[in-house]
């Protein structure tokens, strides 16, 4: 947790004047039982009236300058935690932007979630309590026991033993309870993960009718994140009663050994007094200690997990060698190109080679599972290759800015994905300054338009979180315009027409093909309809190339291909 206080440095002032506050505020509250002991001793035994009021005013104006304190400190402890929560928040969501598909896979999106939200807001709890209780709570022990002791050395054994069976049970419960407040983290990500599949695959669960399973599995996880925090309760639940038994019978013996000493005369009442309020004191900033070191441990857990995201090094990343600008025509070359996910034994691509030109459509055609979208995902450095290059105009594209490169791709991923806004922002997605005559040209372009336009509200029309609202043809068709407008030199189509019926399909292509006839496009697709005019045609199976060249080149020339041909066309259509 200590590593996450880097952050704090922007707020070295405000934290300045929070230990100073609680500084003041602490040694208010230690100077009130001595002017107890004074009002008692010197005021009330002795009948004088003038004294009580002199005092009485002096500890007035200490209690109030006490409370004014304690809401400063506490104001300002709670604006740098939450200031320091945002910091945190924007670390992590900085950092996850810049990472690759590798450490998204390895993360996982539910525990991103929970780490920038629970785990970064029990931080912030401890964040204040550190403030507020750090340095008031060891310095309302030290100074009660200097005090105490000077009142009177021999009742001070007392505390002596109070504070050492009290220490003894704090240390017994929190070794109970530490492992489990680091348990929580990860149920917390459990029910999280849980709770997004059954959301987000709401659909699919009502029509295979699995409500009633799911509904046990998320009752499954729940139960044991509760029955966790049962578990934690109890302890806890024992502990408070626990610490106010100790502090009880300590103020009992306290009374009755000072009761004796004042009926013997070696102790003044006013002594007494202060003597109790100070036992109050020391008791209190030892429960006080005792939550710090209960929560410092869960909050602890939840700062490694916020540090491991903040210090992840994203995979990929910007070169020393870094090309900003250079002439682009678009001509891509995979050159031996072998890739395989991490952690992985076998290779999803072996020796890739091949070039795609401008003015040309390159498509890429395979049965399920043989690295047709790994393919295009490593064009825009989704992910590095693991051997071989990759060309963009003879550069390589680790050598060319991640920014620069992107800029010069329109990519149109397999699931098209839409954001809340307008149809309007989403087509201008990546060109918010394109004017609406382009968007619209764009949206003919994808045979977005007739659709759009049978809306009440027209490109105005809002879509919904994760376009909801529109079917996935029409969610395919503007991501299809987002990539036009965008005007770059590569075009990547990764299954882009699969929600499109033929005719559809075989419209917007030959829009695309006549719109973008001086641009690089490379089509994925599983259907052959889609591919057959494609100027050249490579056909994957298990990670390796079975065959390059047109469609009728290949129906004389790989066996692959003519399969995936026979199991789709008639041989009226293979013609």
């Amino acid at each position: 947790m200590i590593k996450l206080f880097r952050f704090l440095k922007p707020y070295r002032w405000q934290i300045f004047v929070v230990l100073v506050l609680v500084f003041l505020q602490t040694l208010g509250d230690l100077y009130l039982p001595t002017l107890t002991s004074d009002i008692i001793n010197e005021g009330v035994m002795a009948g004088d009236v003038a004294t009580i009021w002199d005092i009485g005013k002096i500890m007035l104006l200490v209690a109030g300058l006490s409370a004014i304190l304690s809401i400063a400190s506490s104001y300002f402890s709670a604006k740098i935690a939450m200031g320091f929560g945002t910091v945190l928040r924007n670390k992590i969501f900085e950092r996850v932007e810049s990472f690759s598909l590798r450490e998204f896979d390895e993360f996982g999106t539910a525990t991103l979630i929970t780490r920038t939200t629970n785990d970064i807001n029990q931080v912030q709890m401890v964040t204040i309590m550190i403030f507020r209780m750090m340095v008031s709570a060891p310095m309302m022990a030290i100074g009660g026991l200097t005090l105490a002791y000077s009142k009177n050395a021999n009742l001070t054994g007392v505390l002596g033993v109070a504070i050492l069976v009290l220490g003894l049970t704090i240390a017994v419960l929190a070794r109970k309870v530490i492992p489990l407040f680091k348990l929580v983290q990860g149920k917390v990500d459990k029910i999280n993960l849980v709770l997004r599949e059954k959301l987000t695959g709401i659909r699919v669960i009502r029509a295979f009718d699995t409500v009633e399973r799911e509904n046990k599995r998320f009752n499954d996880v729940n139960n044991d994140l509760t029955n966790t925090y049962i578990t934690v309760n109890r302890i806890m639940a024992f502990m408070m009663p626990s610490i106010m038994l100790i502090m009880n019978i300590t103020s009992l013996s306290i009374l009755w050994f000072g009761a004796i000493k004042i009926n013997v005369g070696t102790m003044d009442l006013g002594d007494l007094s202060a003597f109790t309020q100070y036992t109050m004191q020391i008791m209190m900033s030892m429960l006080m200690l005792s939550m710090m070191f209960i929560m410092v441990p869960r909050a602890h857990a939840a700062a490694v997990r916020i540090d491991e995201v903040i210090v992840t090094e994203p995979s990929v990343v910007n070169t020393e060698i870094v090309q900003n600008e250079f002439s682009v025509t678009g001509t891509l070359e995979f050159q031996n190109v072998t890739f395989s996910y991490p952690g992985a034994e076998e290779s999803v691509l072996e020796h890739i080679s091949f070039q795609a030109k401008p003015g040309k459509t390159t498509a890429i055609i395979g049965s399920t599972g043989s690295g047709k979208s790994t393919i295009v995902n490593l064009i825009p450095r989704f992910y590095d290759v693991t051997q071989g290059n990759i060309l963009m105009d003879g550069v390589d594209i680790k050598e060319i800015s991640l920014e620069t490169l992107r800029d010069k791709i329109g990519f149109v991923p397999q699931k098209s994905v839409l954001f809340s806004g307008s149809i309007a922002d989403n087509i201008r997605f990546g060109s918010k300054d394109a004017p609406m005559q382009e968007v619209i040209e764009a949206a003919k372009v994808a045979e977005a338009c007739e659709f759009i336009e049978n809306m009440e509200e027209g490109f105005d029309h809002y879509i919904s979180q994760g376009g909801t609202n529109v079917s996935g043809g029409q969610k395919q068709r503007l991501a299809i315009a987002r990539a036009i407008l965008k005007k770059p030199e590569i075009y990547v189509f990764d299954d882009s027409f699969s929600a499109l019926d033929f005719k559809t399909d075989a419209k917007v292509r030959k829009s695309i093909k006549n719109k973008l006839n001086d641009a690089t496009v490379i089509i994925v697709a599983q259907r052959v309809g889609t591919i057959m005019d494609a100027d050249q045609i490579i056909v994957l199976e298990e990670g390796k190339i079975q065959g390059i060249g047109t469609h009728h080149e290949l129906l004389n020339s790989c066996e692959v291909y003519k399969e995936i041909v026979s199991s789709q066309l008639t041989k009226e259509d293979m013609k």
